[in-house]
């Protein structure tokens, strides 16, 4: 009996223990969907889980799942907790054990705008088809599949209208899905163009911050076979693209953005920012991301402004203006502020920084305190020159000394120039 009392005892401990640290992650998780709530964090840039609270059962393996710890349990149900960190890899849909999660594109607050595509991703337009993120598929394995059965629903058609055209197909993007596309068409043998608008592969992975993990399960590629990749960070990915393209010799015309798709006779007419080409098919396999949002303003054009940062150490030592209001603009001024002698300024319209996550707040009204970061609301940029740069702040005007511009401003979707070819969308609120 005292040895049966004992192990009570311990049982009782083990109990306790278990549920103490259970109610504390539960406290911490809930914490952390409030800072969301409170700092306009809680919508999902993309795809994103919704949970069934009818058939959850808390059990956590979603959350263990989550490469970006965007799932926490409250209250015994998985919830998503970081909804910005979010990117859509899609791992905690099999982790589930209960098919409670289903990948959703919008919320009933924020619809977004996807392309109705057929089953052989062709859509409303017949020859024009779509695949990947565009699609409303933000999982990087399953935007490289549909890339690949895009092409095989391609090849299906045959060749009419061939005898005018110059390829059988126009690839537009190289993310997963374009890429994938790329080698599909080199091993049919097919007549390909791929473009890319950016001068480098990617997409919007390309986008990702530092050591993010971009790709959680293996990937078909076309001459390449299976990738059995497992978790993989953005830098590893990146590299395993720029090696298939240097081994298979894929042909990419990069910094060649499409302007216009037209339709002549049996073909299409692909306009860019370089030429056209006549093609019997088209294939979109642009990101959401979208072209970036400029600044419209004289001195725009110079080789020293750029709308993404990748390593703030090559811009030790410089002026640096950073334009934006975001968190991708208040974390590249503060990386940029972080190497030494670097002075940023960093420019916005508005009078507050409204939908950044704390954390960023904190960090830089930090850098502003050390005087690392001089912040400029209420502020716009008038010109840019070789090495100054004019602001209107506070209803003045001023020039600065200026080596970089970095404008974070986000991106425009391309959505005005599909509906022009015809293409018809659909607003997706979350519930399919």
């Amino acid at each position: 009996m005292p040895y049966l009392a004992l192990y009570a005892v311990i049982g009782a401990v083990i109990i306790w223990l278990y549920l103490r640290r259970h109610n504390t992650k539960a406290q911490t998780h809930a914490a952390e969907l409030q800072e969301s709530i409170d700092n306009g964090m809680a919508e999902p840039p993309s795809l994103h889980p919704i949970i069934d609270p009818t058939r959850c059962i808390g059990s956590g393996s979603c959350a263990k799942a989550c490469p970006e710890d965007a799932i926490g349990i409250i209250n015994g149900l998985a919830v998503l907790k970081n909804a910005a960190h979010c990117i859509g890899h899609g791992a905690c849909l099999p982790a589930c054990p209960f098919d409670a999660i289903k990948l959703v594109f919008g919320t009933d607050k924020r619809g977004i705008d996807i392309p109705n595509i057929s089953t052989d991703f062709e859509t409303n337009v017949p020859g024009v088809f779509i695949a990947g993120e565009l699609g409303g598929m933000g999982l990087i394995r399953k935007a490289a599949e549909q890339g690949r059965q895009a092409i095989a629903s391609i090849r299906k058609r045959g060749a009419a209208g061939a005898s005018s055209a110059e390829f059988d197909v126009v690839i537009v993007g190289c993310g997963p899905a374009g890429l994938s596309a790329g080698l599909s068409a080199m091993h049919h043998k097919m007549k390909y163009k791929l473009l890319e608008q950016e001068d480098s592969l990617g997409g919007a992975v390309y986008h990702y911050p530092r050591q993010k993990i971009a790709m959680t399960a293996p990937v078909v590629l076309d001459i390449i076979g299976t990738v059995k990749f497992g978790e993989v960070q953005k830098e590893k990915l990146l590299e395993f693209w720029q090696d298939v393209v240097k081994k298979t010799k894929l042909q990419i015309a990069f910094r060649e953005e499409m302007v216009a798709v037209e339709k002549d006779g049996e073909v299409f007419v692909v306009k860019t920012s370089k030429g056209s080409y006549r093609t019997r098919t088209v294939l979109l396999t642009m990101g959401r991301r979208g072209t970036p949002r400029k600044l419209e303003v004289p001195g725009e054009e110079s080789a020293k402004v750029a709308y993404r940062l990748i390593d703030p150490e090559q811009y030790r030592g410089q002026h640096v203006l950073v334009v934006g209001g975001g968190d991708s603009a208040l974390e590249a001024a503060i990386a940029l502020a972080g190497q030494p002698n670097t002075p940023v300024i960093l420019s916005y319209r508005s009078e507050a920084f409204s939908r950044v996550k704390q954390k960023n707040r904190m960090l830089l009204e930090q850098a502003e305190k050390d005087g690392t970061i001089q912040v400029m609301l209420k502020s716009k940029v008038v010109e840019i020159f070789e090495r100054e740069v004019e602001i209107d702040f506070a209803g003045k005007k001023k020039r600065y000394a200026n080596d970089i511009v970095l404008v974070c401003a986000g991106g425009l979707l391309p959505i005005p120039l599909m509906q022009k070819i015809g293409i018809e969308f659909e607003t997706k609120h979350g519930t399919e």
